[in-house]
């Protein structure tokens, strides 16, 4: 029911040295902006958004580094042209964007949270979405700096300041919570991760990640001894690479993957493809008491957000998931909020 044919789609897994293998041109050129580009996530979403012919306009920002980044990129032989712009240079580097991706931000260290992070991740946050909201109001803002959960309501309400805020055109990247779920589940089905689709709704930090496995055709696979402990690992995936890295950063080449799919899958949607959905946090009727911002699967359109259908009847466990989720969803949301208003 959610199939999410982007996960089907290989950006540049085993491709020979030829352009000629990559995807078909774009049908209309698209500009993407990636502010924080050398950082640990920016470097490889910039070489995968390389990749992605939907992008003729490649700039890349950020404080030190991203004229670096963009000489080595610019090496790839596609056709976008890619362009590094030094801190000074933000508002050029916004002219006329149509897509701005934010993976700027302080990573996760062992033992702290994403909440954890908050303080220094909403001061940058909010500096680029003013950037952008004065030089770049249209374009589709797409939010990977952490916590999600808080960055995506400060952008909304700087953007409100600015009277430009569209919330058809602004994202939170949640993606990685689906891949996840999806190759988790696969490894206890033993089926191939790209038709393994799990819908994933909520936000985008622990017990707020609410995977809904019934949707799943491979929900049978699950035992009910196996229920809790995928749960808790696709909601605390993260932690999992926080140690595996042992203080040298966080999930940053699975989310570099993931941001790149969103990124793919809504330039295809802005080109005029139908039939696009994809999991992503946004402003959402579907809890507006409880959370004005919710993740569930949205279906993208030329103007960004064309629709947000209703969710499907939920198992009892995915109930009881959703309880669980609201409140701390709703005071993350109100923190991000407060914020900017203390702030501005």
């Amino acid at each position: 029911m959610f199939a999410r044919t982007a996960l089907r789609t290989t950006l540049a897994a085993s491709a020979p040295a030829s352009a000629r293998s990559f995807s078909q041109s774009a049908a209309v050129s698209k500009t993407v902006a990636v502010l924080g580009a050398s950082g640990g996530i920016g470097q490889p979403l910039s070489l995968l958004l390389k990749l992605n012919r939907d992008v003729t306009d490649l700039r890349l920002y950020d404080v030190r580094l991203a004229q670096g980044v963009a000489a080595d990129v610019s090496h790839i032989n596609t056709p976008a042209k890619c362009t590094g712009y030094a801190q000074e240079d933000l508002e050029k580097a916004l002219q006329g964007t149509d897509v701005i991706v934010i993976p700027a931000g302080v990573p996760r260290k062992p033992g702290m949270t994403r909440d954890d992070l908050f303080n220094t991740n909403a001061s940058i946050v909010r500096d680029l979405a003013k950037a952008a909201a004065k030089v770049s109001p249209k374009a589709h803002m797409l939010i990977i700096c952490n916590p999600v959960n808080s960055t995506v309501p400060i952008v909304a309400e700087v953007f409100k300041k600015a009277g430009v805020y569209d919330p058809k055109r602004l994202f939170g990247v949640t993606t990685l919570d689906v891949t996840r779920a999806s190759t988790f589940l696969s490894e206890i089905a033993g089926s191939d991760p790209a038709d393994t689709n799990v819908p994933v709704i909520g936000g985008h930090s622990g017990v707020t990640i609410v995977p809904l496995l019934s949707q799943a055709k491979q929900s049978d696979a699950v035992k009910s001894e196996q229920y809790e402990k995928l749960v808790h690992r696709i909601q605390f995936g993260g932690d999992e690479v926080v140690k595996a890295k042992d203080g040298a950063g966080s999930a940053t080449l699975s989310m570099a993957y993931a941001a790149a799919v969103f990124t793919k899958s809504l330039l295809k949607a802005l080109n005029g493809e139908k039939g696009i959905t994809e999991c992503t946090f946004v402003e959402s009727p579907l809890f507006k008491d409880q959370a004005s911002f919710f993740a569930s699967p949205i279906e993208l359109g030329p103007n960004g957000v064309e629709n947000i259908p209703a969710l499907p009847k939920f198992t009892a466990e995915e109930q009881k998931l959703l309880e669980a989720c609201l409140p701390d969803l709703r005071k993350n949301i109100e923190k991000g909020v407060s914020w900017v208003s203390e702030n501005p």
